[in-house]
């Protein structure tokens, strides 16, 4: 560790925080989890583009907001609204794992991280960007984040764009100064504006209330049962919590996994979902499209030693009791977080009782 880190995060969350994607499905979600730890000098840097992101920023406490293209504009320069940055959450991304645009991946992903990461740095801010577990590509390497990165194959450009900073952080000898998230399958309130990047939860929830049944991909290999491809789910309100801990965390560096580090089927998920809807299970399974077959991952797990070697020791969210969590309190009644702060906060301490 270089001197001066241990020092930039004891303090990363005292002065104004940045939050890029801050209007984004995890990153609204962060800047909500930051009001709950009482900070709200917060500046939300995002592109709201013609979606309906927007409303979820609607119940949350933030000091300002900027354009993304606006923020490297000013990063440049020697700007007042980014004075007293003190860290930085660089979440801010296109997440869309079957975008096709690779030059717009780069600039997007790659390119707007480095400057981002380099303007941190030089402002003595600590920053934790978000990788994601898309880099791992199939799997079949292990999900290790202490691998070789040189071995990793990303299945998909997203995934790539991902990679293609962490190596570049590696060789230039950022990873001993800065955190990397390489984030699982995050699901949770706040996603809504996602479109086809929604998870299952949400886009099955649905279609659930219209036809009564959900559909999943059926498997295209013999050691995979129809349903019983696993992932490494994680519900959102675990992730924004493990992020903000990574941020504080004295001797934090480097690549971590952020996910439950528990293996779960799409069956045991959508089982979890209809309960939680007091529905019964009908699952229906139908053909992977070709495009996808040789993109497709049959099982995610994170690693997540270093996670708690860093000292996080709260465990995940059990799926079935996550799943319920997001259904009652977020998608039944159309609540993004925060909407209903005062109930939030008295069932929190409820449950803690």
């Amino acid at each position: 560790m270089q001197a001066g880190t241990k020092k930039s995060q004891t303090q990363a969350l005292q002065g104004r925080v940045l939050v890029t994607g801050g209007a984004g499905f995890i990153g609204s979600a962060l800047v909500w989890a930051l009001n709950r730890h009482g900070i709200e000098d917060i500046l939300v840097v995002d592109r709201l583009g013609s979606d309906e992101k927007w409303r979820n920023l609607v119940p949350l406490a933030y000091a300002d907001y900027m354009d993304a293209d606006e923020l490297l504009e000013r990063m440049r320069g020697d700007d007042a609204r980014l004075a007293g940055v003190t860290g930085v959450f660089h979440l801010g991304a296109c997440s869309a794992t079957t975008e096709r645009d690779a030059s717009y991946l780069a600039r997007n992903n790659y390119d707007y991280t480095k400057e981002c990461c380099r303007w941190a740095l030089s402002a003595g801010a600590r920053f934790v960007y978000a990788s994601s577990a898309a880099t791992y590509g199939d799997g079949e390497r292990g999900m290790s984040d202490e691998c070789d990165l040189a071995t990793l194959r990303p299945l998909n450009m997203y995934g790539y764009s991902k990679h293609m900073f962490d190596a570049w952080a590696l060789r230039q000898g950022l990873l001993e100064r800065i955190v990397g998230l390489k984030y699982f399958n995050i699901y949770g309130p706040n996603e809504d504006h996602k479109g086809d990047m929604r998870s299952l939860v949400h886009k099955a929830f649905h279609e659930i209330k219209q036809t009564g049944a959900m559909r999943l991909f059926q498997s295209h290999r013999s050691d995979y049962a129809h349903g019983e491809q696993v992932r490494d789910f994680l519900y959102v309100k675990d992730a924004v919590e493990m992020t903000i801990h990574l941020m504080r965390a004295d001797g934090a560096a480097g690549l971590y996994n952020v996910g439950s580090g528990v293996a779960t089927s799409w069956n045991q998920l959508a089982r979890a979902l209809f309960a939680a809807m007091g529905r019964e299970a009908r699952i229906e399974y139908m053909p992977m499209p070709e495009a996808l077959r040789g993109k497709y991952q049959y099982r995610t797990q994170a690693d997540t030693r270093r996670l708690r070697d860093s000292g996080w020791s709260a465990p995940a969210t059990p799926v079935e009791q996550a799943v319920r969590d997001y259904v009652v309190r977020h998608l039944e009644p159309d609540r993004r977080l925060g909407d209903d702060a005062r109930g939030e906060v008295a069932r929190d301490a409820e449950a803690r009782a």
